[in-house]
């Protein structure tokens, strides 16, 4: 059996618009004072983005790379999304297991310090994620 693996870039850029909606849902049901809406929402933004990393090694296991088509001006500017998505992307994961077990711990103040850094960063990740995708499989092909 042949496996379609094309549908995977789909998949991930919808996994990582589902998280950015989620994260903002999470944020504001805290603002608003829902610890319970809040959890619940951030736990889902978790899960949608382990789905995404597993989907996206699974992809790229198979795969391998796929290298960028267009030319002039949107090369640099897919590259440095590309680079500031990647490497915050490595640098939010400990800070997203690190802010989720505090919070999950009720280690509220310690969860509140981190969260403040790990929110815009997670937000970026994913909100670039979907940019990278548009860029790499739908704009520039």
């Amino acid at each position: 059996m042949q496996i379609d693996y094309s549908i995977f870039p789909v998949i991930d850029a919808t996994l990582n618009g589902i998280t950015a909606v989620l994260l903002a849902v999470g944020h504001h049901q805290i603002k608003r004072g829902s610890l319970s809406k809040h959890r619940a929402v951030m736990i889902s933004a978790f899960v949608t983005s382990s789905v995404f990393l597993a989907c996206y090694l699974y992809y790229h296991f198979h795969v391998g790379s796929v290298h960028f088509r267009g030319r002039g001006w949107s090369r640099p500017l897919y590259f440095s999304i590309l680079i500031s998505h990647t490497t915050l992307a490595i640098v939010v994961l400990p800070m997203i297991l690190t802010t989720l077990g505090l919070g999950l711990r009720g280690r509220f103040d310690r969860h509140r310090g981190i969260a403040r850094w790990t929110y815009p960063i997670w937000m970026y990740v994913s909100i670039t994620g979907v940019i990278v995708y548009l860029m790499l499989y739908k704009i520039f092909v």
